[in-house]
């Protein structure tokens, strides 16, 4: 299947899945295990939620064990949720102040979700086990998702 279908596929699963839904959680929860099922190179598919200011805390995802906490002065979800602007990163060893959660993770993209207030609710963060696993076509495919969890969280 066409990289870009299977996003579309996810996208519309995202929509229908999490539309009426109210619960941050239970809309991340499901959207983590949508993604992960639907990106056999995604190690790790989940969210880093802002709890405080300038501060990520991990929240639903599904792989190995995350990280606690990320500053946004740290690696790459701290650079995405600082910049507001999703972050791809085909080498993370590269990545200066790369915080290793996995040490099997070999690249990594991090998009930036935003609520309907306009405020940064969290990270959508997928790690990859392979090098440069990650493309444009991800990261479009990952931003339309980010831009229906904006309608909803």
């Amino acid at each position: 299947m066409i990289k870009a279908d299977v996003y579309r596929t996810i996208t519309e699963q995202v929509s229908e899945v999490v539309g009426e839904l109210d619960d941050p959680v239970a809309i991340m929860a499901s959207t983590a295990a949508i993604l992960h099922q639907a990106i056999p190179y995604s190690s790790w598919t989940g969210f880093y939620r802002v709890v405080e200011d300038r501060l990520l805390r991990v929240g639903p995802y599904q792989g190995p064990l995350g990280c606690l906490e990320i500053d946004f002065d740290r690696g790459v979800c701290g650079a995405a949720a600082s910049r507001r602007q999703t972050v791809l990163v085909p080498d993370v060893h590269a990545f200066p102040g790369h915080v290793v959660c996995d040490s099997k993770t070999e690249s990594e993209i991090v998009v930036p979700v935003i609520g309907r207030s306009g405020d940064l609710v969290a990270v959508l963060d997928l790690d990859s086990h392979a090098p440069a696993a990650f493309d444009e076509e991800d990261r479009l495919g990952l931003e339309a998702v980010a831009d229906v969890l904006r309608s909803v969280l």
